[in-house]
């Protein structure tokens, strides 16, 4: 359904080199499949998101819709805004506070001069769990719950009936108990209506419960990707390694020193070495990890990671 190849995305600074904050990613969503791009923050997931909406333009590297690339004229970005709509972290912050529930709902809609909004927009908020629907016409973000909130912004998209939903870290700002509500309810609009979805997160946890497929990003390029249960129970990659180790049940706590290098000077070699486990236990290949280039992993089904270790 969507699909990245060879992505890149720089941004350019005066009297500095240009940060590549997406710097060679290939990455694919298919038909009803729920994909969880994870990482820590400052490693490009928001920008990829953006830029497979449309919302950057790639420096480098294509953005394809079931097989077609993505044209960035008015009216083809319009068309494809309806089949991919964007579900933002922070509902407060996406909702217009002088906007009733109704005019953010049917805001979408009314761009796209959809017949019969009233039941358009019953109907998005009956699919979003907001029922009955009438009850939460009038109503302003302030008077609901944060999980409402949320229930409001993913209704918003659902009104335009959308084949992917790209969800830029839909729970971090709910209440632990108001999290599984939303992550259910994403899997219920996978399996009712078929959706296809790009979840991004930091949260392995939360990859662990809603995905099919999880990729690792790190620096501006996915690191490990592949089946979520195969990728989380056996991480081959130490960034994955890492990210797992803070779960509650993990056996070990692996503590990355220092921060994620500055995206306009990358690391030569592995990317990842100079905070890699491996490299500072003083492994035999951590000079091949500080010279060698790794390639960039394709978009497969299949368990890969980009890492000097892996077999």
């Amino acid at each position: 359904m969507l699909t990245a190849t060879d992505l890149r995305v720089e941004f350019a600074s005066r009297g500095r080199p240009a940060a590549r904050a997406v710097d060679g990613v290939n990455l694919a969503v298919g038909a009803g499949e729920i994909v969880a791009l994870v990482g820590e923050s400052g490693c490009g997931k928001t920008t990829l998101a953006r830029t497979l909406l449309g919302l950057e333009r790639p420096t480098a590297g294509t953005v394809s819709y079931d097989g077609t690339p993505l044209s960035y004229r008015a009216r083809a970005l319009k068309a494809y805004r309806r089949e991919v709509q964007l579900v933002l972290q922070d509902p407060m912050g996406s909702l217009n506070p002088r906007q009733t529930v109704y005019e953010a709902v049917a805001e979408g809609p009314r761009i796209h001069g959809l017949p019969d909004e009233e039941k358009v927009v019953a109907e998005a908020l009956s699919r979003a769990g907001l029922r009955p629907p009438e009850r939460f016409f009038l109503r302003y973000p302030h008077e609901l719950s944060g999980g409402q909130r949320q229930r409001v912004v993913i209704a918003g998209a659902l009104a335009l009936d959308p084949k992917v939903l790209i969800a830029d870290e839909p729970v971090a700002s709910l209440d632990a108990s108001v999290r599984g509500e939303i992550l259910a309810l994403l899997l219920r609009l996978r399996d009712d209506l078929g959706l296809s979805a790009l979840v991004v997160t930091h949260d392995l946890g939360l990859a662990w419960n809603i995905a099919d497929r999880v990729a690792v990003m790190y620096l501006g390029r996915i690191v490990e990707s592949g089946p979520t249960e195969e990728i989380l129970r056996a991480p081959q990659h130490p960034y994955t390694q890492a990210l797992l180790s803070v779960l509650p049940e993990s056996p070990e706590r692996i503590v990355l020193t220092g921060e994620p290098p500055d995206p306009t000077r990358i690391p030569t070699g592995c990317r990842f070495h100079p905070r890699c486990q491996v490299v500072a236990a003083g492994n035999p290949i951590a000079t091949t990890c500080q010279t060698t280039l790794l390639p960039v992993l394709p978009a497969v089904p299949e368990p890969q990671s980009a890492c000097h270790l892996t077999p």
